[in-house]
């Protein structure tokens, strides 16, 4: 009697909440332990519907400007970190702030505003809109532009002896950057690049484990919400290895018709989604017919970013 595989669903490692993520809903939770409700946020905390929803039943209120704030009142600036305006519009209303930026997004704040210092022209690759290139390019009042495409690329003019340097969204894919990042160096020899790659450890990582993780299933699917950049990423680079995949953010958005006739399903989060919203997901899954777990290999994350000071001490 011939051996057959059971059908599968194959569990990417490392998935969803990284270390700044994890970091913003803390210090969102802990202020809501420590001052009560409500709680005011700038923008959503991460770019996720199920976390978004569950701290607004604990009384955190999420506001897209300051001026919904009362005069006073606490906020917590979000994980895409915000611009120098929105901090002296914080200070100006007298508002108490606690800052959910993730370190490696502030971390690009100080290059940025450092290169503008020394009197370059910064060059910002990312996404019109996303909250994370506003705060960064709001670092400064002049002198970054933003680059979406190699379009963008191919419209700069600047002479030979302008200074040149560039860096990236913390959340693009290095697959994405890398032909605007050829385009950059081939075009300005002399720019410069950032000290160290500033897409974030876990948004590679993310990536790397749907790359071992895709030729070895039938679908995959994408636990995220539709506004995380990171997320689309995953599910844009599987369908760019040529499986069809998915993006959900609840257990009621799988279609029974999408795992018939897939015998292996492959599963990752964003670094947005929570491994409990992934389970769940898991569950629906096999109600439309059982499946063994099985997780892959692959890089274990231990790293950590400690609350801010003011919220600690």
């Amino acid at each position: 009697m011939s051996h057959i595989d059971p059908p599968e669903i194959l569990l990417a490692q490392p998935r969803g909440f990284c270390a700044g993520v994890d970091r913003a809903i803390n210090i969102v939770n802990e202020a809501l332990a420590r001052f009560g409700k409500p709680i005011y946020v700038r923008h959503e905390i991460v770019h996720n519907k199920y976390v978004v929803d569950e701290l607004r039943t604990k009384g955190a209120i999420f506001v897209e400007e300051l001026d919904e704030v009362p005069r006073g009142g606490i906020v917590v600036f979000s994980a895409h970190g915000v611009s120098q305006e929105v901090r002296r519009d914080a200070e100006a209303r007298g508002l108490q702030v606690y800052d959910a930026t993730c370190p490696l997004v502030t971390k690009v704040h100080l290059e940025v505003v450092k290169m503008c210092k020394d009197g370059f022209t910064v060059l910002m690759i990312g996404h019109a809109g996303h909250p994370e290139v506003e705060g960064t390019m709001g670092q400064v009042g002049e002198g970054i532009f933003l680059i979406e495409n190699l379009e963008d690329v191919a419209k700069l003019h600047f002479p030979e002896t302008e200074k040149m340097a560039f860096v990236t969204q913390t959340t693009l894919s290095v697959d994405e950057t890398k032909e605007i990042v050829d385009a950059l160096t081939k075009k300005f020899p002399n720019i410069i690049k950032p000290r160290k790659q500033d897409i974030c450890y876990a948004t590679q990582n993310r990536q790397d484990a749907v790359k071992f993780m895709a030729p070895q299933v039938d679908l995959v699917i994408v636990v995220g919400s539709k506004a995380s950049s990171n997320s689309n990423r995953l599910r844009e680079l599987s369908e760019k290895l040529g499986v069809p995949s998915y993006m959900v953010d609840a257990p009621e958005q799988l279609e029974a018709s999408w795992f018939e006739g897939k015998k292996r399903i492959g599963l990752t989060a964003g670094a947005s989604a929570p491994e409990s919203l992934a389970q769940s997901i898991v569950a629906r899954i096999q109600e439309f017919g059982p499946r063994q777990i099985r997780s892959l290999p692959g890089v274990v994350e231990d790293v950590t970013f400690s609350l801010p000071k003011n919220l600690t001490n």
